[in-house]
């Protein structure tokens, strides 16, 4: 079903790609690349620790089928997405050199060896693990695909839908040991999903340039790199504090987190917070870049004083 959903895409000449001059080792070598391997290893690790917030109890059976139907999954919705992207991607220094623009994979390859990834990850997740494993995954890939990619050429609404299926792996990964839902995964929802907004934007604020080649423009405002957008970029920074103490405050038997733990969280929303405020003091390409980066800290810190604390 993926696969003729996939095909279904905007269609460019194959030729156009020189998927004829690469070698089939050369294509193999290519498939990290297109499922964005580092993106996918942090992506199965948010859900790995959403599987041990809601256990101290392994099944390695489980943690294995999630760790591998959570990595197909990935793998082929990065993999779709540069199918779409195909064209834009040869305009942006920073994805020029992907399988696809670079001729190693064809579109129709990568359409291929994506759908086949999904199917298999979405298998694995259903009846590897439960029904509601496999329905969020589907959503996940689903909405990453076919509502966030094409939109994010339309709209900065996308950040926003973008961040539906970027906050579904923690969930995931609880709903994947306990097979129910309740507000102990939604809370681990609600903070990745808020999460998402000042890590996207402080992303969109250093490659506005290169976003700006391929028609994007993604920060909260159109005009770029101001003062309101860095504002609204704080306001998401200081909500997120309150939403990533919800498993302390509003736990359904007992709290994933205790009173160090919360104390922790709320030290972490505060570091991260003090960056977005430094954004939006000097509104620059370099305190971005360190906001980008403290995101990448907060997010896995957070998550392991869920499981630990």
């Amino acid at each position: 079903m993926w696969c003729i959903f996939a095909l279904d895409m905007p269609v460019v000449d194959d030729v156009k790609y020189g998927s004829n001059t690469s070698t089939r080792m050369d294509q193999l070598r290519a498939i990290p690349a297109l499922f964005k391997l580092r993106l996918a290893t942090l992506v199965v690790l948010s859900s790995v620790l959403g599987y041990f917030t809601a256990t101290t109890v392994v099944d390695w059976r489980a943690l294995g089928i999630l760790c591998l139907g959570g990595f197909l999954l990935t793998g082929a919705s990065n993999g779709l997405n540069q199918v779409w992207e195909r064209d834009i991607d040869k305009l942006m220094e920073r994805t020029r050199n992907r399988p696809i623009p670079t001729g190693v994979l064809s579109p129709l390859q990568a359409t291929v060896i994506s759908s086949i990834a999904g199917i298999l990850g979405i298998a694995l997740l259903g009846w590897g693990l439960n029904f509601l494993s496999g329905v969020l995954g589907t959503l996940a890939l689903f909405m990453y695909v076919f509502l966030y990619t094409p939109l994010k050429k339309h709209s900065s609404l996308a950040v926003f839908v973008g961040a539906f299926p970027g906050a579904i792996p923690p969930m995931l990964g609880y709903v994947a040991c306990t097979g129910d839902f309740g507000i102990e995964p939604g809370s681990l929802f609600a903070m990745q999903f808020v999460w998402q907004f000042p890590h996207f934007w402080a992303i969109a604020w250093v490659a506005q340039e290169d976003y700006a080649r391929a028609g994007y423009h993604l920060l909260p405002f159109a005009e770029g790199r101001t003062s309101k957008s860095a504002f609204i970029i704080l306001c998401y920074t200081l909500l997120l504090i309150p939403v990533s103490l919800m498993p302390w405050v509003f736990p359904a038997e007992a709290p994933i987190i205790g009173h160090v733990g919360a104390g922790l969280v709320l030290a972490s929303g505060a570091v991260f917070a003090w960056y977005a405020w430094k954004l939006f003091r000097y509104r620059d390409v370099k305190h971005a870049k360190q906001l980008m980066f403290a995101s990448f800290l907060y997010l896995p810190l957070v998550q392991l004083v869920y499981v630990f604390a």
